[in-house]
């Protein structure tokens, strides 16, 4: 089950005005690694036009491991607004600590270039209506809502 691919799908039942996504993974990481894909498609299209030409780390912890994605899509969504980068999640690590989770990503990208991606919507924030990360039978899953 370790092997599996994270996967991602999007939702038009959820919200009208806004983007919505349901990711599944075997493991954690790849959960979060998958929303982090399904984020990031909201806004661009191909993922793979995304090059890797400058680096971030990214940091956050939380003591509820559904905190610590919203954390961690919004650190993605302010790198896009604060720096112009669209990143994609190489490596990811997610630790158990006393006071609750800590993650620590590498992220790769580069400037947002219009006439080279092929941009659809500018999404704003995370919200946290219907926002869950629920560990299944199968892994993990998660439900999330764009504010675009």
């Amino acid at each position: 089950m370790k092997n599996q691919t994270p996967e991602y799908h999007y939702l038009d039942d959820i919200a009208i005005a806004d983007a919505a996504f349901e990711a599944k993974s075997a493991d954690l990481e790849g959960l979060f690694r998958a929303a982090a894909d399904a984020t990031m498609n909201v806004m661009v299209d191909p993922l793979d036009s995304i090059r890797n030409e400058t680096s971030r780390r990214i940091r956050v912890a939380d003591d509820a491991l559904d905190m610590l994605l919203f954390q961690f899509l919004q650190e993605l969504i302010y790198f896009k607004d604060a720096e112009d980068l669209l990143l994609r999640v190489a490596d990811l690590r997610i630790d158990e600590t006393p006071d609750g989770y800590a993650l620590d990503a590498n992220a790769f990208g580069e400037t947002m270039d219009v006439a080279r991606h092929r941009m659809h919507v500018d999404v704003k924030a995370v919200t946290l209506h219907r926002f869950r990360v629920e560990k299944t039978g199968k892994g993990w899953e998660t439900t999330v809502v764009l504010d675009i």
